[in-house]
């Protein structure tokens, strides 16, 4: 090996993560990536804790805006309860999806426009997320058809699974939220925390399915 050659062969060495970039960003970025090589599967739960509340954040914007947009149209007059799977203890049919006609704040259950808005909502931020820790957290390199087919799968179960689940704390919630704080903020803490909920069942459910799909070859 020639003294010559040896410039050469350096500069066709890959730099470290973040040996480009200088002063804090590129320390931290060094010591992320020195981290994530020694504890991998601590790094991916800490990524994918940091994408889920990234997600969380942007359903909570979303939220409301598509059900301030729905409730101006008469979906919300809509009624929309099916799937009937027992009884309440009133005699009442328990439904997995149960939005009752009419507004919350009257009494209803937010009828299609209360459906609509969450469902959207959560499949616009179940997209990004899919796509975020498929690419950042796990770094799947795998057939990305058949990881968005289990996935989407994972997503109708879980969404199944959270609508029989809120039949449970909807209306109580809502009902001692409205009571406390009066209809406008009452009703605004009830959707936060209701979407907390979704986003915590979706948080532990999610990862260990995401641990399965999500390949490198």
């Amino acid at each position: 090996m020639t003294e010559q050659s040896l410039p050469q062969e350096q500069a066709a060495k890959p730099s470290p993560v973040g040996a480009r970039t200088s002063g804090v960003a590129g320390a931290v970025a060094r010591w992320w990536h020195a981290f994530e090589t020694r504890h991998r599967g601590i790094a991916e739960f800490i990524m994918f804790f940091i994408v889920c509340n990234a997600v969380t954040v942007l359903q909570l914007i979303l939220m409301p805006v598509f059900k301030s947009l729905f409730g101006l149209t008469q979906l919300v007059s809509t009624n929309f309860q099916i799937l009937p799977i027992g009884s309440n203890v009133d005699g009442s049919p328990y439904y997995v999806f149960d939005y009752a006609a009419g507004d919350i704040a009257s009494g209803g259950g937010g009828g299609l426009a209360y459906f609509l808005a969450v469902e959207i909502t959560m499949a616009i931020a179940q997209v990004i997320n899919f796509i975020t820790q498929r690419k950042v957290t796990f770094k799947a390199t795998g057939n990305v058809w058949k990881a968005a087919a289990w996935y989407v799968l994972a997503y109708v179960v879980i969404t199944i699974g959270a609508a029989a689940l809120q039949g449970l704390y909807k209306a109580p919630l809502y009902g001692w939220c409205i009571d406390v704080m009066g209809v406008g903020a009452g009703a605004t803490v009830a959707d936060v925390v209701s979407m907390l909920i979704n986003c915590a069942i979706s948080f532990w459910v999610f990862y260990p399915i995401m641990k399965l799909i999500f390949k490198q070859k």
